[in-house]
């Protein structure tokens, strides 16, 4: 559906970035719910540098915890609203060819949207940090130095993005960083927190540079070997509004091998090449040109790049042709879960009034494979006490010429 409400989003767009608006009351708010955002603006810390990092309140958790939204502004107009419950990306505001600035991510303007009963029951971890282990881990065990753990089974037998309390559903400690338009969030996860042996202390940064990129670092450390694998969950639809789905989006993986799965999304060990398949994404491809032919209703599947070393290198690129915004995806890990929104089913209405329904919005999760602690053959999520686990996902933004 076209985005109704363009024109009032232009009109509050100065008023904005100047930190006197957020995004949740620019995009088709009435001046009733203008002026309640305005009074909700707790602080704007500036420090010397000149980094304008807004806060302002975000709900309550159903416990009675304080939320607190961040909202991150770059040089070049770009825009970014994090909040502290999930370490979640809730806004993305980027302009298109036309100078056009639309929210290119799927979430929601209050916490009450992500503690609807309807957001709950289908757990679409928009925009969230998952783990302790982002992707499934199969019956929600594994075997570690000679020991079996049990994990919370969240997706049928299996063990989904943390499980049933995961990291998106926790408040993160948040700390704006002098100097950078930069925010830090900790989590400290306790020994046998969801079924995981150890106390994992993790921290999640996340940087608006001017070049226009969201950069995502991580770190962990814990005290008992333990399996980790931290990803960003976001959903993007680059129309922004202006397109019924995401299924016109031309994607490109720098990747020629993907993880075989199972009827229940589990790999079985098998990396297989997509050359002549239709999971072959090494040249440009619309995400619905072959999507009907994809057992299980779309992609979800985990991408093995070509390049799997731990430097930061290209993984993905995707291009949506009507607004000709452009979305590069760098990262250190080895791999990228390419998840096509197969189970948006239309009971969720986010950000603009906006109804998400089946294909509307695509994730590209950088990650280590899933199952990787029943898969010994799979890059080692193995966290030892005294080791730090480190990678770094970028995220940048661009426009294209109408071709």
């Amino acid at each position: 559906m076209k985005n109704k409400n363009k024109q009032i989003n232009k009109q509050f767009l100065m008023l904005m970035l100047a930190g006197t608006i957020g995004a949740g009351s620019l995009w088709g708010c009435s001046s009733q719910q203008a002026t309640e955002d305005i009074a909700a603006v707790t602080a704007t810390t500036e420090d010397e540098a000149g980094v304008q990092i807004k806060q302002e309140s975000f709900g309550k958790t159903k416990e009675g915890e304080e939320t607190t939204l961040y909202t991150l502004t770059n040089a070049k107009g770009m825009q970014m609203q994090i909040t502290d419950y999930g370490a979640t990306i809730t806004s993305l505001l980027t302009p298109d060819r036309e100078g056009e600035v639309g929210d290119v991510v799927l979430g929601f303007d209050s916490l009450s949207g992500y503690m609807s009963p309807e957001y709950v029951k289908s757990g679409p971890y928009f925009g969230a940090i998952v783990g302790r282990y982002g992707n499934r881990i199969a019956d929600g065990k594994f075997t570690l130095n000679g020991q079996e753990y049990t994990l919370a089974t969240n997706d049928g037998e299996n063990h989904l993005h943390g499980g049933v309390k995961g990291f998106d559903k926790v408040v993160w400690e948040a700390e704006p960083l002098p100097g950078q338009n930069a925010v830090r969030f900790k989590y400290v996860s306790p020994d046998g927190e969801e079924g995981y042996p150890g106390t994992l202390t993790s921290i999640v940064t996340y940087t608006l540079t001017d070049d226009n990129e969201i950069k995502i670092d991580y770190e962990a450390t814990t005290d008992k070997a333990t399996p980790v694998n931290l990803t960003n969950h976001s959903y993007l639809n680059l129309a922004a509004g202006e397109a019924e789905d995401a299924l016109g989006h031309i994607v490109t993986l720098n990747a020629d091998k993907y993880t075989v799965v199972d009827e229940t999304l589990i790999p079985t060990g098998e990396l297989r090449d997509v050359k002549g398949t239709v999971m072959d994404f090494t040249t440009p491809q619309a995400i619905g040109a072959r999507v009907n032919q994809v057992e299980g209703g779309g992609y979800d599947h985990n991408y093995v790049l070509t390049d799997t070393s731990e430097k930061l290198k290209k993984a993905a690129t995707v291009y949506e042709p009507t607004t000709g915004r452009v979305m590069e995806v760098f990262t250190t890990e080895p791999g990228i879960q390419f998840y096509s929104g197969n189970f948006l089913d239309g009971t969720i209405t986010g950000s603009g009034g906006e109804t998400y329904r089946k294909h509307y919005g695509f994730a590209l999760e950088t990650q280590h494979f899933p199952n990787s602690p029943n898969q010994p053959k799979f890059p080692s999520t193995i966290l030892e006490p005294g080791e730090t686990y480190e990678t770094t996902t970028i995220y940048k933004f661009s426009t294209r010429d109408e071709e």
